[in-house]
């Protein structure tokens, strides 16, 4: 005997289901009882299909937005190539404890006057003073190289 599923267009986020606006199939009861009751899902109609498709074109526009402006960045970041980083050093040009992500994303702040988040930039072990590759994620498929050099002040 096949089970009876029902499909709904969630209203928003539903933990282990599916994000907001996903067209998603589930039991009747659970549809019935819980999903419409609460205003989390909307019933399957045309009118609410044609809202998804244009929710669904809306994002995509918005995402390709943000990756052109990625990109660009991207160039801005290629074309200003070094990016400097004072630390306190001792003897050999060794560091006073190490070069982090948070010093990364001020450097760069400082010459480009635009925010970063530094929890997409990643930093190589850097214990000693010198040029280093950084990689920055701009956005899920932008990825920039930057040329970090660590100097003694």
């Amino acid at each position: 005997m096949a089970k009876k599923r029902v499909q709904v267009v969630l209203s928003e986020d539903v933990l282990s289901l599916g994000k907001d606006g996903d067209l998603v199939e589930v039991a009747p009861g659970y549809a019935r009882n819980f999903l419409l009751p609460t205003r989390k899902a909307l019933p399957v109609t045309p009118a609410v299909l044609r809202q998804v498709e244009h929710r669904r074109a809306k994002e995509a526009e918005r995402q390709a937005a943000l990756k052109a402006e990625a990109v660009a960045f991207r160039t801005a970041l290629d074309t200003i190539g070094r990016f400097t980083v004072k630390k306190q050093t001792g003897g050999d040009d060794v560091l006073f404890g190490t070069v982090t992500n948070g010093d990364v994303a001020e450097a760069i702040e400082t010459a480009t006057k635009k925010e970063l988040d530094r929890r997409d930039i990643i930093v190589p072990e850097i214990h000693r003073t010198g040029t280093y590759k950084v990689q920055v994620k701009l956005h899920p498929e932008v990825v920039a190289e930057i040329n970090l050099e660590v100097v003694s002040h």
